[in-house]
């Protein structure tokens, strides 16, 4: 009886190890679709949105405590489209795909409205903060804005999950996408951005900011587009989805009973309550050019290449719970340093321009060493706790689960949104102001803001990670389970499919 019981486990453990074999030696995504994955990800950061805080505060011009009362407005639409919306998602089931359709049929709407968006000065001009039509105008496309790219975010969020049920084929994506990337120009527009207003705020050229921002933004938002959209029609969806169709309850049940996803929703819940604004405004105002930024990620932009060579042998050595926790740890003792190197000489070494920048300049040098690790980890964490959910729960529910993971959040990033507009007012930013001419007590509190504060308010996000339960034995057994469990249903699906199209 016991020869056979240990023969049964060694049958099953071959079975496994060939599974994972089998997962792990197999890639599915060819090169076209590669070349094209590499452009949409590119096109996530081929944007100026680093400056969209100066382009409300001192373009379009809305003031503060309106743009605070419609944050809340625009935030509780939100909410209620992403509950419906990720249900209707979640319940697609055509040939082309469950995500593919609102991808395909979602980005040009998506383009049009992001475009009259950014051309809003041409319809305004230098109209004031609380302008009727203004803010109905901003406020109608917000909110259309928002709708469409619910439909988008959440599919693609579920999407980028489905292309290869290799997880090693997905790391190597991941990998090669934020290597790449930056060779192929994505930060170029905000580089371009900021020396332009760095030039025009100095008056060495005569053009007007407003016009600036109507070109680059309509632009790059175009040409962004248009590569998401070859991706969406060059790649497929390969994870097979379970024939039912989940319910809403199982959805907002998945949040509860999917372990990783619950701890990183409340990692995400708990640094949520950090409260920030970009180094942007503070080297705009405080330090005089932006253009400073770009400056000093030159010594440290190799690191960053250099740092994705890290990756695989790290991932061998330390799980991705070690690595999750370090790099909170590190980039927080990082800021700190800035900050109290800039409380020095009276708490006036903040204002003074090289020092700031050889400091900053040393903070993105290490910074960088670990970015590639970060990168990868961060974006496939997501990617393991929705394998995590199908080999638990028998069906994948990306879109329900994203949302019921995003509700939360969003409630509160709503009410911290209009509490950061609000402190914007309350530290006595004044909007519309020439560069460099906010009072003394305002500049301290944009530097404090962008190093300090958000490190001290989102501390508490890294508790979580201590629970993350997916270790690497655990993650094998996890892999050789779904392997098994994904050539059945494969089969189940497309006999369900055609049975269903008769």
């Amino acid at each position: 009886m016991s020869e056979n019981n240990s023969e049964n486990k060694s049958t099953v453990a071959v079975e496994e190890e060939q599974n994972v074999r089998y997962y792990e030696g197999h890639n599915y995504v060819g090169v076209r679709e590669t070349v094209a994955y590499l452009f949409n990800d590119w096109s996530n950061s081929f944007n100026i949105n680093a400056f969209s805080e100066r382009y409300i505060w001192d373009i379009v011009n809305i003031d503060f405590t309106v743009s605070a009362a419609m944050n809340l407005v625009t935030a509780a639409w939100d909410i209620v489209n992403d509950t419906f919306i990720s249900v209707i998602v979640d319940n697609t089931r055509t040939r082309i795909g469950k995500f593919r359709p609102y991808l395909v049929g979602m980005q040009l709407p998506l383009t049009i409205m992001s475009i009259f968006t950014w051309l809003l000065p041409l319809f305004f001009g230098t109209t004031s903060g609380t302008h009727l039509p203004k803010l109905i105008y901003y406020y109608f496309f917000a909110i259309v804005n928002e709708t469409a790219g619910t439909f988008t975010s959440v599919a693609k969020s579920g999407y980028m999950s489905t292309i290869t049920p290799n997880p090693n084929e997905r790391i190597r994506l991941i990998t090669l996408a934020e290597l790449l990337t930056g060779y192929m120009g994505e930060d170029l527009p905000r580089y371009i951005m900021g020396v332009l207003i760095d030039l025009v705020n100095n008056k060495v050229v005569k053009w007007k900011l407003s016009s600036v921002f109507m070109v680059m933004g309509g632009a790059t938002a175009l040409i962004s587009s248009l590569c998401t959209f070859w991706f969406f029609l060059e790649s497929k969806e390969r994870v097979p989805q379970s024939i039912e169709k989940p319910s809403v309850k199982e959805g907002m049940k998945a949040i509860f009973s999917n372990y990783p996803v619950l701890l990183m929703c409340l990692s995400e819940f708990l640094g949520n309550f950090s409260i920030s604004k970009s180094e942007t405004n503070y080297f705009i105002d405080v330090l005089g050019s932006y253009s400073l930024i770009t400056l000093l990620n030159i010594p440290s932009s190799m690191n960053g290449s250099i740092s994705y060579a890290f990756v695989a042998p790290l991932r061998k050595r330390f799980s991705s719970k070690s690595l999750w926790i370090f790099n909170d740890v590190y980039n927080s003792v990082l800021s700190i340093g800035v900050f109290l190197f800039g409380m020095t000489k009276k708490k006036t070494m903040f204002q003074k321009t090289i020092p700031m920048c050889i400091a900053f300049g040393i903070k993105e040098w290490f910074v960088k060493w670990s970015w590639g690790v970060s990168k990868v980890i961060n974006a496939d964490l997501w990617n393991e706790a929705m394998d995590y959910c199908e080999w638990k729960n028998g069906y994948r529910m990306e879109a329900t689960t994203g949302v019921a993971k995003g509700l939360i959040l969003k409630i509160q990033s709503a009410l911290l949104g209009s509490v950061t507009s609000l402190i914007m007012k309350k530290i006595g930013y004044v909007q519309g102001l020439e560069i460099g001419t906010q009072n003394d007590r305002t500049k301290f509190w944009e530097f404090a803001l962008c190093t300090i504060i958000p490190t001290v308010t989102g501390i508490l996000r890294i508790v979580p990670k201590f629970l993350w339960p997916i270790s690497r034995q655990k993650r094998e057994w996890m892999y050789a389970e779904l392997s098994e469990k994904r050539q059945t249903s494969v089969m189940g699906y497309a006999e369900s499919f055609e049975k269903n199209s008769d």
